[in-house]
């Protein structure tokens, strides 16, 4: 088998699926590339069995179909060496060795006999929509972040699409925090609901361009995605998402408007002084006074800052983990953030006052921690 491509398209290509590589497998196969080669067409895969991406190089001059599977590591550490070249792989089907000709030499190394590699699952009685890749990317970036890592409730460590006529709901949560990000310019023929894995939607992020389709298939075990000429497969996470619309507190009588940079500096500086274990700052709101104070018995450090803000509602006084609430304040856009709040001991919740995209419901909610008087 034959075929010629592009070395700097080969490696662009072979990058942007990359990602899905682990750095350690079980299975030795998985630390290779997939080649296959159909009508003339490349296919590359990469695969983790959890997830598989594909990209296609459209013409790649070969002189038969068949597949091959190539020491990743090895070819990309090669390719990057090269300026942009067309480049020769031969490869012996009886022993699966891979030789690479370039302008300058040629290059021998063991494959592995393609057919060894993992199955790409097949997408059975699966329904689609698709969704604006601006809008998928917006979804990804403000929910991925409030995703949970503990390994005893995997449901929390990705992000729940809820998918109706109305529009699409995202959700992320570690019980901590938690996001709800909801845009009612997207919608899918019927109701549905699933969870996504953390690291595929950080693939799709990353590889995800401006202004394309993304084209959704999605059944009870699995999620496909295409666009542009990549094309993206994971395994969802099983099991029932937490009901997140009890956790969010419908009555919030007490609501502060405030800068959202002058809030996000004025934390970040408090935050220093406060105990390294627990985060606590402690907010405290009076008629347009905010209070932000934080301290570290152990070591005699404390801080106070004082910033003007729009309230209405009663004097509070509350305490949040500062990381989270710095975290969430930093993954808006907004000029203003409204902080709703109903009493010491309830969630509070950030939403923005300004900047949101047409169609689009931010609602941020951070609990909070008990004060030590």
């Amino acid at each position: 088998m034959k075929f010629i491509v592009s070395s700097s398209q080969l490696l662009k290509q072979l990058q942007s699926i990359s990602g899905v590589l682990n750095s350690s497998n079980t299975l030795p196969i998985l630390d290779n590339f997939l080649f296959e080669i159909s009508d003339n067409v490349l296919t590359v895969s990469a695969s983790d069995l959890e997830t598989t991406m594909k990209t296609k190089v459209a013409d790649s001059n070969a002189d038969t179909d068949g597949k091959i599977a190539i020491p990743a590591k090895l070819l990309i550490d090669t390719l990057k060496t090269f300026s942009d070249q067309p480049l020769t792989f031969l490869v012996d089907e009886n022993n699966f060795g891979v030789e690479i000709g370039s302008e300058n030499g040629k290059y021998k190394l063991a494959g592995h006999n393609g057919e060894e590699f993992p199955k790409t699952p097949k997408m059975t009685s699966a329904s689609s929509t698709i969704i604006k890749s601006q809008l998928l990317s917006d979804a990804i970036n403000n929910t991925i972040f409030a995703t949970g890592n503990d390994d005893l409730r995997p449901i929390m460590s990705g992000v729940f699409c809820e998918l109706s006529q109305e529009g699409c709901i995202f959700v992320a949560t570690d019980a901590h925090k938690l996001v709800k990000y909801k845009r009612s310019d997207a919608s899918a023929e019927e109701t549905t609901s699933f969870i996504l894995p953390k690291k595929p939607l950080t693939l799709l992020k990353n590889n995800i361009t401006k202004d394309t389709d993304v084209k959704i298939e999605y059944n009870s075990t699995n999620a496909y995605f295409v666009f542009d000429d990549i094309e993206l497969i994971c395994r969802l996470i099983d099991g029932k998402y937490p009901n997140y619309e009890a956790v969010i507190p419908k009555d919030n009588p007490n609501v502060m408007t405030i800068d959202r940079l002058s809030f996000y500096n004025s934390l970040r500086r408090v935050a220093i002084f406060a105990n390294k274990s627990t985060h606590q700052v402690r907010l405290k709101i009076a008629g347009t006074d905010l209070s932000i104070s934080s301290e570290d018995i152990d070591f005699s450090n404390e801080a106070h800052e004082r910033l003007s803000c729009q309230y209405t509602g009663e004097d509070i006084e509350i305490g949040f983990n500062s990381k989270f609430l710095l975290e969430m304040i930093n993954n808006l856009d907004s000029e203003q953030v409204n902080l709703e709040l109903s009493a010491p001991n309830r969630a509070g919740i950030l939403i923005p006052q300004d900047n949101t995209k047409e169609g689009e419901n931010i609602l941020m909610l951070v609990m909070p921690v008990m004060l030590n008087q």
